[in-house]
């Protein structure tokens, strides 16, 4: 609508029609979904089947990191509980989720390793959004994304919680405000 008309030539209504209701709704429920905000924590994919690799050994990878260290390797974190977090800098959960691990890890600092895993197409926004968000733990950039090719999360963002022998025991589709309540009792569980 071009807001510069004179009010007597603006349409009657300027109220979406039941079509743009829908369209606006569909738009929105898609967004929830490729973003996690929907989601919550869980081992289901998108369509509510459980996750391939739970309980299956976690694809080891080697990626640099663009902060928080030089290089990140599953295999450095043998005999640590390790969560791999596939994320994007264009990802709302994915930003509130980040200052929740970040005081996770600070608790069970000699225990666990977080990596986050960045899926954007360029890595340059990748120190900006860790200093905004204030973690400390390392982010690496996924460069084509072949580490998550064989992770396949299904949104993001999506966390691999893997024990000390690297086999993973939880898969975490989305986040929302509550979920690290999960995820530290869990990490914890695998701690004991």
């Amino acid at each position: 609508m071009n807001t510069t008309q004179e009010p007597s030539k603006r349409p009657r209504s300027s109220r979406p029609t039941g079509g743009l209701h829908a369209l606006v709704a569909c738009a929105l429920a898609s967004f929830l979904t490729a973003c996690g905000g929907a989601g919550g924590s869980g081992a289901k994919t998108g369509e509510g089947e459980q996750h391939p690799l739970l309980g299956a050994p976690a694809p080891d990878f080697a990626l640099k990191a663009q902060a928080g260290k030089k290089r990140v390797s599953l295999e450095d974190a043998r005999g640590k509980v390790t969560i791999v977090d596939f994320w994007a800098t264009w990802c709302e959960p994915c930003r509130e989720s980040f200052p929740a691990y970040q005081r996770i890890l600070e608790k069970y600092e000699s225990e666990l390793e977080i990596i986050g895993v960045s899926v954007d197409d360029a890595p340059d926004e990748i120190p900006g959004f860790a200093s905004s968000t204030g973690v400390k733990f390392p982010l690496a950039w996924d460069d084509g994304q072949a580490v998550a090719g064989r992770y396949k999360p299904p949104t993001m963002p999506t966390s691999y919680i893997i024990d000390q022998n690297q086999v993973v025991r939880y898969v975490h589709v989305g986040f929302k405000s509550g979920d690290e309540k999960e995820v530290e009792k869990e990490v914890a569980s695998l701690l004991k």
